[in-house]
């Protein structure tokens, strides 16, 4: 790529703050997927990143057909987008349940499945189901250390994987395993700690089997050890960021193959003094949950973020007086993830040039359902 492969011709016409999607560049990180995994029938990619139905379609039509969701809307834009398989890695309690039966029964050529971890979703997610006529698969959600959701490997797992297979209504549909707390920069360190926390999940799915009790598949991994468990061919990959991939994942895991395929354009709106530029980048259009830098300025990498409120992003700099106001800046996102979600729509750059937006539906929390 040459050095200014961000800029687009028609910028101009472009509004900012603003996100651009560069088509060729995620689709060359989807061939990294299909690389690693060694074809498409073990890849579970996740939605979460781009929440795009377009994004959806593209990886369906790569042979790309298990997807893998956080919310109930995600899970609709892929339902609706022709996914023929989908999974909500996010428990369903309250409301969402009679909304998780709803769309099985709205979209009746794609099989949707839940994760669960306590006994009283399993009743819960049971009884609905039974009384709509449907079969639900649940996945039983596994602690594997990030001690976020999921029950700990163990007699309770066993208990509860159980109780879903002996549940009217429905199907145990096999096992999620997260380890989204592993983020070893070292490859070798980052195998042993993703080996070592697995072994106990390994051990279940086998006492299951010696129990019995069928266990379909095992959903394994985010992104960071997408890699370590495309080595193991008894388990289903769902990486998410790489889709997109941020410039936090590419510093901390710079042996994985992906490249930035998302960009926010960004406008000089004031000079507030001789070494500063203030830009339409405010919490508002990059993810804040991270220290700074929160976005890496491409024209500027070494820019120094002073002050960031709702709508606006003073950096310093000695080359300030190099920009004048108006132009455009590009930064990539260190957390791509919730930066997509604070846009209602992507401009898409294809040969140089944005002549596509695409609404990124998802973003909502409920669609129709």
């Amino acid at each position: 790529m040459s050095r200014d492969w961000f800029h687009v011709e028609n910028e101009a016409e472009i509004p900012s703050p603003a996100l651009l999607i560069f088509r060729q560049r995620a689709e060359e990180n989807i061939g990294r997927m299909l690389e690693i995994a060694g074809g498409p029938g073990r890849l579970r990619p996740h939605v979460k990143t781009h929440k795009l139905a377009p994004l959806v379609r593209a990886q369906l039509a790569r042979g790309i057909v298990k997807f893998k969701c956080a919310t109930i809307a995600e899970a609709e834009m892929t339902a609706e987008a022709g996914a023929p398989d989908v999974m909500l890695a996010f428990p369903a309690v309250g409301p969402g349940i009679a909304r998780v039966i709803e769309l099985q029964r709205r979209f009746l050529g794609t099989k949707i499945s839940v994760t669960a971890d306590s006994e009283e979703a399993i009743r819960d997610l049971g009884a609905a189901a039974e009384r709509t006529g449907i079969m639900l698969d649940v996945l039983l959600d596994l602690d594997c250390g990030m001690h976020r959701t999921g029950v700990v490997p163990g007699d309770e797992a066993v208990r509860l994987y159980r109780l879903i297979a002996d549940t009217r209504g429905l199907r145990a549909g096999g096992l999620h395993a997260y380890d989204g707390h592993i983020s070893e920069p070292d490859p070798a360190a980052r195998a042993a700690q993703c080996d070592a926390g697995f072994a106990g999940v390994i051990e279940l799915r086998d006492r299951l089997a010696r129990l019995g009790l069928p266990v379909p598949r095992l959903v394994a991994g985010g992104s960071p050890t997408f890699a370590i468990h495309a080595r193991h061919a008894d388990r289903e990959l769902s990486p998410g960021t790489s889709v997109l991939w941020d410039f936090g994942y590419g510093e901390k895991f710079a042996d994985l193959p992906f490249v930035p395929a998302a960009v926010l354009l960004t406008r000089v709106v004031s000079k507030p003094g001789q070494t500063r530029l203030c830009l339409d980048l405010g919490h508002k259009a990059v993810a804040s949950e991270n220290p700074h830098p929160r976005v890496r300025l491409l024209e500027l990498p070494d820019a120094v973020a002073v002050m960031h409120s709702e709508e606006h992003l003073v950096v310093e700099t000695p080359r300030a007086g190099d920009f004048r106001i108006g132009q455009c800046l590009h930064g990539i996102p260190r957390h791509v993830c919730p930066s997509v979600a604070l846009h209602s729509e992507a401009w898409v750059v294809e040969n140089g040039a944005a002549r596509e937006c695409w609404p990124i539906t998802a973003r909502a929390r409920r669609l129709t359902v």
